[in-house]
């Protein structure tokens, strides 16, 4: 790599952390003053560095340029070796849902190792007032966004377990919030049931979810509770890949 490159690199990564003193950016580039300040000088004038109050920090063309990037991060490919350990670990069906514009669907699916098979298919929306991820992914929304998707809803009853009420429904939402994780109860199916975690993007708002699906004759509701700090620890850790650190922003 070109020694000027690999030079200013370092400086945006120095200004990524906080802003720097000129000072500061020559010692840890083993350089001059001089040339420190023709290095940030270059930056500036590209608009990836800015001064501020002395010091010099990152430059809105780099703030612009790194939020485009994050935002052009497909889910599904970052999720999916994270759903296949998963899947593999417990032998469940693991779907991962996305909020796509208005619509939750289905965007990813490891089958369990059962013979028989969850109907839900890729790029199916699923009912919100009945489905784990649905439930996760609108507790966790702003607002204005999850108003938006409420004030579509019809809800419908599917089994007896369907919570219809709108009223019971926002009651639910903010139990999700709260504690974090959502569960399907037999709510679209009588014989299905599941828990779901919320996934992050870079500025900790909730994209999508991934669940944990099973027969409810072979694993009831209770047993796959007890999988829920692992299943956290999946979705943390596809939150982080997308650039999630841990810091909750609207």
């Amino acid at each position: 790599m070109s020694q000027t490159v690999e030079r200013a690199l370092r400086i945006i990564e120095l200004f990524a952390e906080r802003p720097r003193a000129l000072g500061e950016i020559a010692d840890d580039l083993g350089v001059h003053r001089s040339t420190a300040l023709r290095l940030v000088q270059t930056l500036e004038r590209g608009g990836f560095a800015r001064p501020v109050d002395g010091r010099y920090t990152i430059g809105f063309r780099m703030v612009a340029i790194a939020q485009h990037a994050v935002e052009q991060l497909d889910l599904h490919p970052v999720a999916h070796p994270h759903l296949v350990r998963l899947g593999d670990r417990y032998g469940h069906t693991v779907h991962l849902a996305q909020l796509v514009d208005d619509e939750i669907v289905y965007v990813a699916k490891v089958d369990g190792r059962g013979a028989l098979r969850m109907r839900s298919r890729i790029g199916q929306p699923v009912d919100p007032h009945t489905s784990g991820v649905g439930k996760a992914i609108l507790a966790h929304l702003d607002e204005p966004a999850r108003e938006r998707l409420l004030a579509r809803l019809t809800y419908p009853r599917h089994t007896d377990t369907s919570i219809t009420d709108p009223a019971r429904f926002r009651a639910e939402l903010t139990r999700i919030a709260e504690r974090g994780w959502a569960e399907d109860d037999g709510e679209f199916e009588d014989f299905v049931n599941c828990v779901a975690v919320p996934v992050r993007d870079a500025r900790g708002r909730v994209v999508g979810a991934v669940s944990l699906t099973a027969l409810r004759a072979l694993t009831p509701l209770e047993r796959l509770r007890e999988h829920l700090p692992e299943l956290t620890a999946t979705c943390a850790a596809i939150s982080r890949d997308l650039g999630w650190t841990g810091e909750h922003r609207s």
